[in-house]
């Protein structure tokens, strides 16, 4: 009798086991999910630095996004023309045109120009800075200069100056975006590279109150939405606004008189160029505390 139920049992066990492989491969064969094999070979040309410049969260999103024809390699503006060329062989597609961007600071009061009103002690961050009565800067929208950005640029496309203010290498910069993520006071913008003309500035105090904090702030003037073509430039809040729109009518004349520099005009190579009337600034030291 025992024998009968053991025999019974394994003979279940072994029904049910059958049953169960059997509603698997069923399963298996309704629910595949068809993967592209060509998804992980375009992932193995792309650099894998998965910095979201292409607008998709990773390299991975990317592949599926080129082999599904959602976007074009021209995108990944990590990668060199050989590699976009690449890919586009690969695929069967155009390259495509995408213009490269990268990150502008809208700031330019380092340590020799910018009055620091209160010497913070705190956690060596601008994020932890800015909560203790904004860190202590005269300037309450200037860059505080603890390098939050410079900590999470992965490329290395953002170096410090000796005198405590960010510095982008265009040529490395990816558009990750994580400094305009990071920087408490909201002065990284991501652009693209043809955006010549750039306001350095977002203090919205007005003349001498403004001047005062720093040196090189803009001072409400309205000389360079005078110079500059007509409708591309207004004020706003004590700020020249840039139409963006109307970016291809830009010349380097609506910086001229600009009397602090606080608009400046980018090279193709990235320099900065100031009008010729901004104040010539000689002090290469700190200002003092106070």
């Amino acid at each position: 009798m025992e024998w009968r139920v053991i025999f019974l049992a394994i003979g279940a066990m072994v029904g049910l086991g059958t049953i169960l492989s059997v509603v698997l491969a069923v399963a298996n064969r309704k629910l595949y999910v068809f993967v592209d094999p060509r998804i992980e070979q375009v992932e193995s040309m792309l650099p894998g630095t998965n910095c979201g410049a292409c607008g998709q969260p990773g390299c991975a999103a990317f592949s599926e996004a080129l082999v599904d024809g959602g976007t074009s390699p021209s995108a990944c503006t990590v990668s060199g023309e050989e590699e976009r060329e690449s890919i586009a062989q690969f695929l069967g597609v155009a390259v495509g045109d995408a213009e490269k961007r990268v990150a502008r600071l809208a700031c330019a009061g380092s340590a020799n120009v910018s009055r620091q009103r209160a010497r913070y002690m705190g956690e060596p961050t601008c994020q932890a800075a800015n909560l203790v009565a904004g860190g202590g800067k005269g300037c309450a929208w200037g860059c505080l200069g603890l390098g939050d950005c410079f900590q999470v640029c992965e490329p290395g496309a953002i170096r410090m100056s000796d005198l405590d203010l960010p510095i982008v290498d265009e040529a490395l910069c990816t558009a990750c975006g994580e400094c305009v993520e990071i920087c408490p006071k909201g002065l990284f913008e991501l652009h693209p590279i043809t955006h010549r003309l750039w306001v350095a500035c977002k203090n919205e105090a007005f003349g001498d109150e403004a001047e005062d904090e720093c040196e090189v702030a803009c001072n409400a003037c309205g000389r360079c939405v005078a110079d500059g073509a007509e409708g591309l430039l207004r004020m706003e809040n004590n700020l020249p606004i840039i139409d963006y729109n109307q970016i291809d009518r830009a010349d380097p004349l609506a910086i001229q008189r600009c009397p602090t520099g606080a608009i400046v005009w980018i090279s193709p190579k990235g320099n900065i160029t100031k009008g010729k009337q901004a104040k010539s600034i000689v002090r290469h030291m700190a200002l003092p505390v106070g």
